[in-house]
């Protein structure tokens, strides 16, 4: 998932759906495919035949594990397929928040110099299949070829599969993502007297939350689900309480309602405890991998951060799945992207399937999951003898995040070009609802009325 600064987005991203790309077919380009169950649109390419594409990466824009494994892995498909060569670049955006992403492709599309994949979040879907201009893969490959990309030895759990789908169409191939998990400094808590806790509940978090509050005298939780950047994962959140986000129509914005405004309820009463510390989404990450925060609903993404943090401080990081409201079921959203063609040529198009297809393989996801943290969309590879079995099972801190993804639910996208706003509008109900004393019904009452009359 990208990291993300609390920064309020700007004003909705201008249509592109005018912007015509021109694009030709270069030389040698082999015949589209024609097998049976086939509706391929796009060459396969010759082995001889050399294309350039690049690949846009916010991963790129990230120091360290992030970049280090992306890098490596763009030089292992080059090596496999030396026909094709693939620069990889950070947006130009890169340290905003999700739509500066999509800011920054649409920017290079009116400059011509859009990327020929594009690595962008869920939350613009609907924007990117029908504004930005992103090409749609299963009437380029083909519906079976894509069937035949998520399958295979280590098949794509099915969760995943139709995260990237508009419409009935694949417009994306998801690619990496992780679900919130709940992070703890179990030296901290063992040293307050709790040796076994209990974060199966919102109310069981309260308790420890208020035992370790009682020994240190600080507020000792982050949710980060519950400021801006946070908008993934507090969907989950109000999920979990019955709540709705948007309508399966995709017309009717629903976080109005009373599941939204109870979940929303009872992140305030954590904070009216004084359990709550009052941070932007970057201080909560450093703060829970520096020691000053001890619990932290966060991205699965930041494992490898907070083991480094944990090391450091000499502490034992532990984590759990996303605690339930009582009895009702939890349901935990995805964060993270898809691989979009962003490219009319259709030899760069044929080039970057090649490359979305390595891209999201067993191989690539081996380094993803084992090098950053993010959640193996092919989980059966951590089952029985696959190759990341032993990995797994000597790595604990995976589990959790293995665990939800057979609940998940998708990290909605709001419908229309106004997106971007309406996803500002319901961070900040939610930040003025938790923190800063607005009544919770009230305020997200409203702003379910202010987003409804976004929608386009």
């Amino acid at each position: 998932m990208p990291i993300r600064t609390r920064l309020i987005a700007a004003a909705a991203l201008a249509a592109v759906s005018a912007l015509a790309l021109t694009g030709c077919v270069g030389a040698g380009v082999a015949s589209p495919a024609t097998d049976a169950g086939s509706t391929a649109t796009i060459p396969t390419l010759k082995p001889d035949q050399k294309v350039s594409i690049t690949f846009e990466s916010y991963n790129l824009a990230q120091a360290g594990a992030w970049t280090d494994t992306i890098q490596g892995l763009i030089k292992t498909f080059e090596e496999q397929h030396p026909n094709i060569t693939v620069t990889g670049q950070a947006p130009a955006a890169a340290a905003g928040a999700n739509t500066s992403y999509i800011s920054s492709v649409q920017t290079e599309m009116l400059a011509g110099k859009a990327p020929d994949v594009a690595q962008l979040t869920f939350d613009g879907l609907d924007y990117i299949a029908h504004d930005l201009g992103a090409q749609p893969i299963s009437k380029l490959v083909g519906a079976k070829a894509v069937q035949d990309a998520f399958g295979g030895t280590y098949p794509m759990n099915p969760k995943a599969t139709k995260l990237g789908d508009w419409n009935g169409v694949t417009y994306g191939i998801p690619y990496v993502f992780s679900t919130p998990v709940l992070w703890y400094n179990a030296t901290a808590l063992a040293d307050a007297g709790i040796t076994n806790p209990d974060f199966s509940t919102w109310d069981g978090l309260a308790k420890v939350a208020t035992q370790l509050k009682a020994k240190t005298g600080t507020a000792p939780v982050t949710i980060s689900c519950t400021v801006t950047g946070g908008d993934w994962c507090m969907q989950g959140i109000i999920k979990s309480n019955g709540g709705t986000i948007v309508s399966a129509d995709h017309k009717t914005i629903g976080f109005g309602d009373a599941g939204s405004v109870g979940a929303v309820q009872e992140m305030r009463k954590l904070n009216d405890a004084g359990l709550l510390q009052n941070l932007d989404s970057t201080s909560m990450y450093s703060a829970f991998a520096s020691g000053k925060s001890l619990i932290q609903v966060q991205t699965s993404a930041l494992q490898s951060m907070f083991m480094a943090g944990a090391k450091a401080g000499g502490w034992e990081l532990k984590n759990t799945t996303l605690p339930a409201f009582g009895s009702k079921t939890v349901a935990p959203t995805n964060s993270g992207s898809a691989l979009f063609i962003m490219s009319k040529d259709p030899a760069k198009q044929a080039a970057a399937w090649e490359f979305i297809k390595f891209m999201t393989s067993p191989t690539a996801y081996e380094q993803i999951s084992t090098k950053i943290g993010y959640l193996p969309l092919r989980d059966t590879m951590t089952e029985g003898d696959g190759p990341l079995a032993a990995w797994a099972k000597s790595n604990p801190l995976v589990a959790p995040n293995i665990a939800q993804l057979k609940k998940l639910q998708p990290w909605e996208s709001y419908p229309g070009a106004n997106y971007s706003q309406i996803s500002t509008i319901f961070a900040k109900a939610v930040e003025d609802s938790i923190y800063y004393g607005k009544d919770p019904k009230a305020t997200m009452q409203a702003a379910q009325k202010q987003a409804q009359a976004l929608v386009k």
